[in-house]
């Protein structure tokens, strides 16, 4: 069913002239959604299923997989009872956490290689990756973790597609977009003194990337606009998340070094993240200074404007 009618309310998009566009249509809103879920799903699946390439790739696709699937349940969250929102957030969050330590075993050597390291905290290093590297999971245990996070996810397909109503609303989609915003900025502000909050910060900062991607494709150059501030930024977050990685890291394969060595080293990590951290807050101010009302707004804005009629030039019926 076509929006249509009045629009006073601040996450309705308002009346569309011009394209067809699924973003217009509460029917093909919902298609478009449960079909990203499904495509993200399906890519998790697919990263499990090709590990020719290594393991270390196959992991890396399928978070990316399952986080976008999160950014899509986001962006429906509000139009799902509690309860199977609930259960397919925790499924996600689940099969994600599978892979961590995978993920930190495979991230570890590349960012203690670009720390700028004197011979002292290098030979410390080494010795950490060499302990890791002994508890490293077998490659056949891996490739098991990638199955069965993959299957958690397909999982929830069809409970999804059950819960959710037969149409979605613009609305529906601006909630989804303000709680994720909001839980980004306020993770940002509480990041300047919690490395927790930072990991916070730049987990819902890749989802509203996520989202802002997916509705530029369907709507246009000033939706992907609003979707480059925030995407600029989050390779600076992600920088520093492996920092703070690292320094837990170091500590947890820390085993047979000193104490001090290794107190030695995380004090060179955590100099370095300091610096790494305040840029980033700084980088974030202009994307992350409205507040998530007033975001909402302006991507329901731009998403109009994309979509509006392109205006035709007025002919002059003398001819001049």
């Amino acid at each position: 069913m076509a929006i249509t009618g009045e629009f006073h309310e601040d996450d309705k998009l308002g009346p569309i002239g011009g394209k067809t566009a699924v973003l217009h249509s509460e029917t093909e809103l919902r298609v478009l959604l449960v079909h990203e879920f499904r495509e993200a799903a399906e890519a998790a699946r697919l990263a499990a299923a090709r590990t020719e390439a290594g393991t270390t790739v196959a992991v890396h696709e399928a978070r990316k997989a399952l986080r976008r699937a999160r950014a899509v349940l986001e962006l429906i969250a509000d139009a799902l009872p509690k309860s199977e929102r609930r259960a397919v957030k925790k499924a996600l969050q689940e099969a994600r956490r599978a892979l961590s330590t995978v993920r930190d075993h495979a991230v570890a050597p590349d960012t203690l290689a670009a720390l700028t390291l004197d011979d002292e905290d290098r030979a410390t290093g080494k010795k950490v990756l060499d302990n890791a590297a002994e508890a490293m999971p077998a490659v056949v245990e891996i490739k098991q973790l990638l199955t069965d996070s993959a299957g958690r996810a397909a999982a929830q397909i069809e409970a999804l597609e059950a819960a959710l109503p037969s149409e979605l609303a613009w609305s529906t989609v601006g909630v989804g977009l303000r709680n994720v915003y909001r839980a980004a900025r306020d993770a940002r502000r509480k990041a300047k003194h919690s490395a927790k909050a930072f990991h916070t910060w730049r987990r819902r900062a890749k989802e509203l990337v996520y989202q802002l991607e997916l509705l530029g494709e369907h709507a246009g150059t000033r939706t992907q606009e609003i979707h480059g501030e925030v995407a600029g930024v989050t390779d600076v977050l992600s920088t520093a998340v492996d920092l703070i990685m690292l320094h837990e890291f170091v500590e947890t394969y820390g085993q047979g070094v000193a104490p001090e060595a290794i107190e030695r080293l995380q004090h060179t990590i955590d100099a370095q993240l300091e610096q790494i951290m305040g840029d980033a807050r700084k980088a974030a101010a202009g994307p992350f200074r409205a507040k998530a009302k007033q975001f909402s707004k302006r991507v329901a804005k731009a998403v109009r404007r994309d979509l509006a009629p392109a205006e035709r030039p007025v002919e002059n019926p003398h001819g001049d």
